[in-house]
């Protein structure tokens, strides 16, 4: 295994590790936090670890509706220890390798953490230095994110103060979480314009780099009608390679010509690239492109058993969602108890995830589909068309369930 020079290693085998736990579960986001609450819910003698640096745990789906000016980004922030389980252990440390042939990782500190089965949840790396001029542009002259909550409410400040020109939305060319919201904030945006008066002084541009609006028919086929109803220029294949924020100029590339195409803005709203976690991409654990490799029905690891994966860092082929995450956290509990007991893992995930895509204020169609892309929808009607019952759930009801049932391993 290759790790940066200045990174502590372990180097000898079976190193002494500084402390030991049954169950290691890296990542105290959504994924982590469902894990460990289900396990201690299952077996409360087990000894579980949760390693996580951050000071704050955030319900980021909620960032599109603070980022179109309905909620205060404060409402989606709560203390990590307030979602730690009672019971399990927190390291707060961020890791910088993992070695699995020593059932051990190392933290950025050099702290050794010995496991005899390890949960792998950190999420998902935001790679905002891989488009040049971002960094340095974002939160200034019009330029936001809706995937940051130092930045999210710039999104607002900026939509409500726009008096017309061109608004550009866009969508990278690599997997992202919650797939759905790079264009949600651009319908909330059109809602905004319009209720501002000065949608009819303004363009409003999609700029994706996937292929269509949507992956799977039956919802691309009401997303198609939005996009043509709110008159949004929707130009797929294109993806954001700089931003000239001196200028106020974006430069796109088309992934299929190569062809390059420089556009004013007047707002721009970035969805950054993402990726595997460095300390993925540099083990043994993850895949050619670093997201740790899984079975994608057991959600173990293809060549550690006792390893295990779920959430955006995994290599599930779905979408990257705490919807997916809700039903996989079950599967991998299961599974992982099963292990432990050496016994045949039986439990079984089929790709579940959902998406819910908000497509303007008070409408919502509410996504939901398996691996290969067939509805596995939850309501007795047709989840395709827009809704406000499903916005109102969206808004105000997931949290709560998030807040009180998932984070506490009961849904």
């Amino acid at each position: 295994m290759t790790a940066p020079a200045s990174a502590p290693r372990i180097d000898a085998p079976h190193t002494k590790p500084d402390v030991h736990h049954q169950v290691v579960i890296v990542g105290g986001g959504n994924a982590g936090i469902s894990v460990a609450a289900r396990l201690r819910r299952a077996n409360r003698n087990l000894d579980v670890a949760i390693v996580e640096p951050s000071e704050k745990h955030y319900y980021q789906p909620l960032w599109t509706l603070v980022g179109g000016g309905v909620f205060d980004k404060r409402v989606t922030e709560h203390s990590e220890q307030s979602v730690i389980p009672g019971g399990v252990t927190w390291i707060r440390e961020a890791v910088s390798e993992i070695c699995p042939e020593e059932n051990g990782l190392l933290t950025a500190t050099g702290k050794h953490v010995g496991y005899d089965f390890l949960v792998l949840a950190p999420g998902i790396q935001i790679d905002w230095d891989r488009i040049p001029g971002l960094v340095e542009a974002i939160g200034h002259d019009g330029v936001c994110s809706n995937y940051s909550f130092e930045y999210v409410d710039k999104t607002w400040e900026f939509l409500n103060a726009f008096t017309g020109g061109t608004a550009i939305f866009t969508h990278p060319a690599t997997p992202v979480k919650c797939g759905g919201a790079p264009q949600k904030i651009a319908y909330l945006a059109d809602d905004a314009f319009r209720k501002n008066g000065v949608r009819e002084k303004t363009n409003i541009l999609f700029m994706c780099a996937n292929a269509s609006i949507f992956a799977v028919p039956k919802y691309a086929a009401t997303l198609t009608k939005v996009v043509a109803r709110k008159g949004i220029d929707a130009r797929f294949r294109q993806n954001l390679v700089e931003v000239l924020g001196d200028e106020k100029k974006a430069v796109f590339e088309h992934l299929d010509t190569g062809e390059r195409t420089t556009l004013a803005y007047d707002l721009l709203h970035v969805t950054p690239p993402m990726s595997a976690p460095d300390f993925l991409k540099r083990g043994p654990l993850g895949n050619a492109d670093g997201w740790v490799d899984v079975d994608k029905y057991t959600l173990e690891h293809v060549r550690y058993p006792n390893v295990f994966a779920l959430g955006d860092a995994s290599s599930l082929p779905t979408s990257k969602t705490g919807a997916a995450v809700r039903k996989q956290a079950p599967v991998l509990v299961k599974n992982l108890l099963a292990a432990i007991a050496s016994q045949p893992l039986s439990a079984r995930y089929d790709g579940y995830t959902a998406c819910p895509l908000v497509t303007g204020y008070g409408k919502l169609v509410m996504a939901e589909f398996d691996y290969d892309g067939n509805p596995k929808e939850s309501f007795p009607f047709d989840q395709s068309k827009e809704r406000r019952s499903m916005y109102l759930f969206k808004a105000h009801a997931l949290p709560r369930l998030y807040w009180h049932g998932i984070m506490k391993g009961r849904l």
